[in-house]
């Protein structure tokens, strides 16, 4: 009898998500968290996925019998045979911007539950416990895989079942023979468990990536389980979608909008014995959370020249050159990757300087350095020329790369 009927056979789809959102209490994990609910081997023994870094997914894809299974028989496609696709897959996930990473995956076990009818029935074998009988009717016990899957520690059984799961450190077939006639056999569903390879989510944009890879099930698919076993859909499609949760937050201390610019060691140089000051300057320090890359630039609220902002004499209304300049914390860097050391910022966006991450960095501190150069001292200091200068610079992080 034949259940598998292929052209009413639909392509079954799973779901695979993954989260990256900074942690400020481990701030050098810089990693995707497989948030897929687990179901199937890792549901029931999460104890062995922690251990092995995998996760596991049951998916409702049957493998019924085209026909009965002969004892001994001489082809291992004639029987119980597996195997899945345990190389490393790879796809592409695509943000809504159209930027484009890559995934990589591989099937690192496979399992279900094998239902036939009674084994002691069909092996003739009186032992109350089942266990026995499903050793003769296949010559070994499913909880041993068969070379070159590897045992997991995992089985259960009645009278016409046994729950299996095996991994799978190749792509290869494992096979088992049955020692007599069987009837009919079905597994009820399939069980992987599978590994994953996430990009570098610190260079990744903020949002949704999505993407999908199609693997085919039956007879020299991607998951074949032999010429008579035959699945109940053609096509597994996995769906992968990852949420990038980036954090860029500056905390600048109480009274830091106001900046005062002084001489090296006061006014009292000038004001006693009229030695006028090298420059005028002034460090604000800053904290910073980063992970990912961000711009930065300023806009003035008066223009000395195309990139630099000037300070006015409210009297005289004439103006002196500002200089602004960054240092950025230890895992910021350029994207060169240097170290960013009292680097220019300049005026207007499309002036702006970019940096990036090596890892997630939690309320570092950084300095905006605030000057006005020497040439503009003599000027600014000359009789006639008002005493008091100002203006308004705003400096802006921008997260939109």
């Amino acid at each position: 009898m034949v259940w598998w009927l292929m052209p009413q056979a639909l392509a079954q789809d799973v779901s695979i998500t993954a989260l990256f959102k900074p942690d400020s209490a481990h701030p050098h994990l810089n990693q995707f968290k497989n948030t897929t609910p687990p179901s199937g081997y890792c549901q029931l023994f999460p104890g062995q996925c922690e251990e092995n870094k995998t996760f596991s997914l049951q998916v409702p894809i049957r493998f019924e019998s085209s026909r009965a299974i002969p004892a001994n028989h001489a082809s291992p496609r004639q029987g119980a045979t597996i195997k899945v696709p345990a190389q490393w897959r790879e796809l592409s996930v695509r943000h809504e911007s159209g930027a484009v990473e890559q995934v990589r995956m591989r099937i690192t076990g496979v399992g279900s539950r094998y239902v036939t009818e009674d084994v002691r029935e069909l092996t003739g074998d009186t032992n109350d416990d089942y266990r026995f009988a499903h050793n003769l009717l296949w010559g070994t016990s499913w909880v041993n895989a068969p070379p070159p899957c590897v045992y997991s520690g995992v089985g259960y059984y009645g009278t016409d079942y046994y729950g299996f799961f095996w991994k799978t450190p190749v792509q290869a077939a494992c096979n088992k023979q049955a020692r007599f006639n069987i009837p009919w056999l079905r597994y009820d569903h399939l069980d992987f468990s599978y590994e994953l390879v996430t990009p570098n989510p610190l260079g990744m944009l903020a949002g949704h990536y999505t993407g999908s890879l199609a693997y085919t099930i039956g007879p020299n698919g991607d998951f074949d389980f032999g010429d008579i076993m035959l699945p109940s859909s053609p096509v597994l499609t996995m769906n992968f979608s990852l949420d990038v949760q980036h954090t860029l937050k500056v905390d600048i201390p109480p009274g830091g909008e106001k900046v005062q610019l002084v001489p090296a060691g006061g006014w009292q140089s000038w004001l006693q014995a009229g030695r006028r000051p090298v420059r005028l300057f002034r460090d604000q320090t800053f904290n910073i959370s980063a992970s990912s890359r961000f711009k930065m630039y300023m806009e003035c609220e008066r223009n000395s020249s195309v990139y630099d902002c000037q300070l006015a004499d409210r009297v005289s209304r004439r103006g002196v050159e500002l200089q602004v300049y960054v240092t950025l914390p230890n895992g910021l860097t350029d994207m060169s990757g240097q170290p960013v050391r009292h680097m220019r910022l300049l005026a207007g966006a499309a002036s702006a300087l970019y940096f990036q991450p090596g890892f997630y960095v939690d309320r570092a501190p950084g300095v905006l350095h605030f000057e006005v150069p020497q040439r503009q001292m003599q000027f600014m200091l000359s009789p006639g020329v008002g005493p008091f200068y100002q203006g308004k610079v705003t400096v802006i992080w921008d997260s939109e790369v």
